[in-house]
């Protein structure tokens, strides 16, 4: 190592980086290895073209060498410059990620589930008061001897209940007609008039109450229109074949519209029971309305109904009226996009195997409903860091 002038040693120079080392000397390296070779000294022979030719081979595979090298560090150079880069990449989107979160989350977005609870009052609420129907085998009734609620809407009833914190005791059911479900008015046992916070009642989501300002949640049901008559009735395979029948229906159905214009002579009541009542005295000629209504008479009493398909292709969309209250739509909204969603939660399944698939017909297999559930979009819902979606 040399000395300075102050008799200090002087620094080594600094190294070039490793993988900077080729790149820099093969220009030299090179020029070296191209230079003109000196000729021999006096008294010494002449290399012979061999020699010659040997020294060049030598020469070329060296600087083929060190141009491969040069070329592979200039790979890596690349490949370290591209990395950087896209690992800069990957920093920002995580950074504007988490900045888009904390600003959903501080500053505003939609509601979380606690905020929504707050607005639709559910934490007040001692109880939860359902609207259903209490005739239709199958779908919501009441057995008039033990009192106990049975059918896929009670079912699917319990099931919002549940997500909502009620305990199945302090869900009550209350009957209550057709043209009722819109005005969300139940009547006790008593005959006394009551408001219920929720219609669960074979209600078909139609743009014609949307925009009389019905506020319904997703569906929750597929299915479509048909016809039930008494054993031994000529058959039924289209709406055309009721044309000049009495035919009973229920009032606010969406089947009387389809009827009129088949040319039937539509009765309608309150209760589809009615319609029953009707047909056994031979006032009416059949009963038209959704086939998962009917399907639970036809059930009930093989021997002596007759269950027909129409071949329609118009679905009924059974959804739940949550009345003035989109927060409450929104909470209910959500547990069906949970049932639908989580494959884990397999109620609306088991509620449709206990009350709708095992009144399949085996023989004649009349379509009764859709056997999946309607797949719900995900509702709105701002979610905090450490809360599943899935519930």
């Amino acid at each position: 190592m040399g000395d300075t002038d102050n008799g200090e040693p002087a620094a080594r120079p600094a190294s070039p980086a490793p993988w900077r080392l080729p790149r820099q000397l093969a220009p030299e390296l090179i020029r070296l290895l191209l230079r003109t070779p000196e000729p021999p000294a006096p008294g010494e022979p002449e290399p012979t073209a061999e020699e010659i030719a040997s020294q060049n081979i030598a020469q070329q595979e060296v600087i083929q060498e060190v141009i491969s090298e040069v070329e592979r560090e200039m790979v890596v150079d690349r490949e370290y410059r591209f990395k950087v880069w896209r690992l800069a990449g990957l920093g920002l989107l995580i950074v504007v990620t988490i900045a888009v979160a904390l600003g959903r989350l501080l500053v505003g977005g939609p509601p979380t589930v606690a905020e929504l609870r707050a607005q639709a009052g559910v934490d007040t609420w001692t109880e939860l008061r359902i609207g259903v129907k209490d005739d239709q085998f199958g779908t919501a009734y009441l057995d008039p001897v033990t009192g106990i609620w049975s059918g896929f809407d009670i079912d699917i009833a319990y099931m919002v209940a549940e997500d909502l914190g009620f305990r199945r005791e302090d869900v009550l059911f209350y009957g209550l007609e057709s043209e009722d479900r819109a005005r969300m008015q139940a009547t006790d046992a008593k005959g006394k008039r009551v408001p219920v916070q929720l219609v669960i009642a074979s209600y078909s989501i139609t743009k014609e109450r949307i925009e009389a300002g019905v506020h319904f949640s997703q569906p929750y049901l597929y299915t479509e229109q048909s016809v039930i008559t008494l054993k031994g009735h000529r058959p039924v395979v289209a709406l055309k074949d009721l044309d000049g029948q009495q035919v009973c229906t229920l009032s606010t159905s969406t089947s009387s519209t389809a009827l009129s214009e088949a040319g039937a002579i539509v009765t309608q009541k309150n209760r589809v029971r009615e319609c029953f009542a009707a047909l056994d005295t031979g006032d009416v000629e059949a009963i038209s309305t959704d086939a998962a209504i009917l399907a639970g008479w036809k059930h009930r009493f093989p021997a002596k109904f007759e269950h027909w398909d129409l071949g329609l292709e118009k679905i009924e969309r059974w959804g739940i009226n949550v009345g003035e209250n989109p927060a409450l739509g929104t909470l209910v909204d959500l547990t069906l996009y949970r049932s639908w969603a989580d494959p884990d939660d397999d109620r609306w399944e088991k509620a449709f195997e206990a009350n709708l698939q095992s009144e399949t017909d085996p023989e004649k297999k009349t379509p009764i409903a859709v056997g999946e559930q309607p797949p719900p979009p995900r509702p709105d819902v701002r979610w905090m860091p450490w809360e599943d979606p899935l519930g």
